[in-house]
């Protein structure tokens, strides 16, 4: 069994970059299928469908990478703030490829960067809960400075991805790789944040919360 105690800094962001190229893999290879279309093609349909295909998959990776530069990357100095209509600008950007709807509740503070990129990071957890589309509600309660999350999932057939109930309760994952790292790497972000996770099917509906562990 894969120790989480065990994964040193290099292997997280190994399996973190991972996980972020296979996410713009899809929409960099549909530009370049694109863009061949417009190299081999005389019809001008097709050459209006590749350009139509290009543009689409240039702002979908446009906004997965913008996403991924908060949820993962260092975003800012140690100890930096990071503003919440940004956060929610780029979660906002990334649910639009995506087949569920965005309902950000959060007002805009300054927040320090990595409660958002913790709260960012529910926000794919949550999205996972729902894989047929749905409605995902994000709300924060009490100061910037010290705040819970609650995040609901809602949809047709939501379901806790297997494995991940125990992740975010803290217990060692089975096993640690590129599609396990995500939620893994959002309990180490919690726990730097001095927050625990919980996450519960209700009907049809998930709940997730992050709340000061205190």
């Amino acid at each position: 069994m894969s120790q989480l105690k065990e994964l040193t800094s290099l292997d997280l962001s190994a399996l973190v970059a991972s996980r972020v190229c296979h996410d713009i893999i899809s929409p960099v290879g549909a530009i370049t299928n694109g863009l061949e279309v417009l190299d081999e093609e005389g019809s001008e349909d097709m050459r209006e469908f590749a350009m139509d295909l290009i543009r689409k998959s240039a702002r979908q990776a446009s906004a997965k990478l913008q996403f991924a530069r908060l949820a993962f990357g260092a975003a800012g100095s140690a100890g930096a703030e990071i503003d919440l209509g940004d956060a929610q600008v780029v979660a906002t950007g990334f649910m639009e490829n995506e087949k569920s709807n965005l309902d950000w509740q959060v007002s805009r503070h300054l927040m320090a960067k990595n409660h958002v990129k913790l709260l960012l990071n529910l926000i794919l957890i949550a999205n996972q809960c729902v894989p047929r589309g749905g409605d995902i509600v994000v709300a924060m309660d009490g100061e910037p400075s010290s705040p819970s999350f609650e995040l609901t999932a809602k949809g047709l057939n939501p379901r806790i991805p297997l494995g991940m109930k125990e992740t975010l309760s803290g217990e060692e994952p089975e096993r640690i790789d590129a599609h396990s790292v995500q939620p893994i790497y959002t309990v180490l972000l919690a726990r730097e944040c001095a927050m625990a996770l919980k996450i519960e099917k209700e009907d049809d509906l998930v709940r997730i919360a992050a709340f000061n562990a205190a």
